[in-house]
């Protein structure tokens, strides 16, 4: 028997999951200082919620991975983590607002597999429920900022608004819009040539020819400028929050139904989308028929993964390799660990060379030698395995180091 994963889906080694993590606790650490509560909810839910037409439209219809329980009962892995949260408030219609939340789990998507596409990736989201204030959106911008700062990123924040597109294709009396934005949507991907071929079809050449042009121009002028107005909003509080690294592309479309103002992507210097969101101020409310405005974002930990340029393989601040001395060196192992320093330890008697070559694959920053010479000297041979400098300190020095 052949052992393969099933496809779209990976495993994660533990050096991979160490510098996962190692991410998600720096989203984690600013989600939490901007205010935002954690909230969890289930993997499975009823497919007639994913497939609601308030959801995310007919073409994430196709990705559900769809499932029946022995009740006979239509199921569906969750394909993001915003329905879910529209479901949650209309089942929890007292929650005080402005409702504050981050949520980070898995989400599944039956769609084409790529070297940067798979079925099963972990999201972290952030959003505020219940108000139309524009500076909410200004303020996922700043979360973002943060987060790529902590992580040593660089990255270009660009933003949109899906009143602007709505207004541009007014003007040509265009209809099937969400069709239209769909393959706007995929300008990035395949190109302004193949866009304008497809949106020839839904139109003519000339007008395809004349939208795509206008979208990429620097100065949109629209009869109706209600999107422009709030987009010239929201950056006017995203320079209160100092965030600077933003760039107007008015043909950013982002292809879910549920937007309805200010979208975002943000992309590495390697021109890879690693966030994504925006205002959805209807579809809560259609869940819930109370006015729920909402506006949110997306991180994506498997992109930030792949672009993070870190290196980090284990956790461990400090490998102690014992010279014929187990016994002292276990003693040794147990007070460090006291001081809550990650310590590992050879327990299979390997020689030196064996043991630093061990360490230095797996880039251990410190190591500890102990044998008969240290214990008479009362003190610790501890190596800087980036330098290779060592020095004879006592196990109080070596503690304040590693700290």
């Amino acid at each position: 028997m052949e052992f393969l994963n099933a496809k779209g889906t990976k495993d994660i080694t533990p050096e991979d999951k160490i510098v996962m993590d190692s991410i998600l606790n720096n989203i984690k650490e600013v989600f939490e200082s901007y205010g935002y509560n954690p909230l969890d909810t289930p993997l499975l839910e009823r497919f007639e919620v994913l497939s609601s037409k308030y959801a995310g439209g007919v073409e994430i219809l196709k990705e559900i991975f769809k499932l029946k329980d022995q009740g006979d009962r239509d199921l569906g892995l969750r394909y993001d983590l915003t329905v879910p949260l529209a479901r949650f408030i209309a089942m929890n219609s007292n929650i005080k607002l402005p409702f504050k939340r981050y949520q980070i789990g898995k989400v599944f998507r039956d769609g084409p597999v790529s070297s940067n596409r798979i079925r099963e990736f972990t999201q972290c989201d952030v959003d505020v429920i219940g108000s139309k204030s524009l500076a909410y959106d200004a303020e996922m911008l700043a979360i973002v900022n943060e987060v790529f700062k902590k992580l040593n990123f660089k990255f270009k924040i660009k933003i949109n608004n899906r009143k602007i597109i709505d207004s541009l294709l007014d003007e040509y009396e265009l209809k099937n819009k969400d069709k239209i934005i769909l393959i706007l949507d995929k300008l990035e991907k395949i190109g302004e040539k193949e866009v304008i071929n497809e949106l020839t079809r839904l139109s003519n050449k000339k007008i395809a020819s004349e939208i795509i042009k206008r979208l990429k121009s620097k100065n949109l002028k629209l009869k109706d400028t209600k999107g422009l107005d709030e987009l010239d909003e929201v950056l006017k509080y995203a320079k209160m929050f100092n965030v600077k690294n933003i760039e107007i592309d008015y043909s950013l479309a982002r292809g879910l139904s549920y937007y309805t103002g200010t979208i975002f992507e943000v992309f590495s210097d390697v021109k890879e989308a690693l966030v994504a969101g925006g205002r959805y101020d209807d579809m809560i409310s259609n869940f819930s028929n109370r006015n729920m405005p909402a506006v949110g974002i997306s991180f994506g930990l498997d992109r930030i993964f792949n672009s993070y340029k870190k290196e980090s393989k284990t956790i461990t601040q400090v490998y102690v390799i014992p010279i014929n001395t187990l016994k002292e060196s276990l003693k040794i192992v147990n007070e460090l660990r006291k001081n809550n320093i990650k310590v590992d330890v050879d327990l299979g008697d390997r020689s030196i060379s064996k043991n630093l070559d061990y360490a230095n694959k797996l880039n251990i920053p410190y190591v500890i030698f102990l044998g008969k010479q240290e214990l008479k000297s009362k003190k610790l041979k501890l190596r800087d395995m980036k330098t290779g400098k060592e020095k004879l300190l006592s196990l109080d020095k070596v503690i304040k180091v590693l700290k």
